[in-house]
């Protein structure tokens, strides 16, 4: 019978680790009483409304993280006839503070 020796190396472990890198320093600001309506939307306006109600700059994106639509509105109404069925990202920037939301067009 062959005896079998199993030789093992010790290697040393090495671990190597990451700082934690901040992009932005400033602490997001939301945008105050944010609220977006209908959501799911079966339409081709979505209403969007603020506490201050001021001109706002819309930037929606695709799943890719295109932006699909970019509009600036000063009313509440937003016209999304171009956006095809799907899942969207609407971010909404107002008076230098941005919110941003899931928004589901069927």
């Amino acid at each position: 019978m062959k005896k079998l020796y199993l030789i093992l190396f010790m290697a040393p472990l090495f671990s190597f680790g990451q700082e934690l890198v901040s992009v932005n320093d400033t602490p997001a600001t939301a945008v105050g009483g944010f609220k977006m309506y209908p959501n799911p939307v079966y339409g081709e306006e979505i209403y969007i409304t603020t506490d201050t109600n001021g001109t706002k700059v819309i930037q929606i994106f695709d799943v890719f993280g295109e932006v699909v639509l970019k509009d600036k509105i000063t009313t509440n109404t937003l016209n999304i006839a171009k956006l095809v069925p799907g899942v969207y990202v609407l971010q909404v920037t107002e008076n230098k503070h941005t919110m941003t939301r899931k928004l589901v067009v069927k």
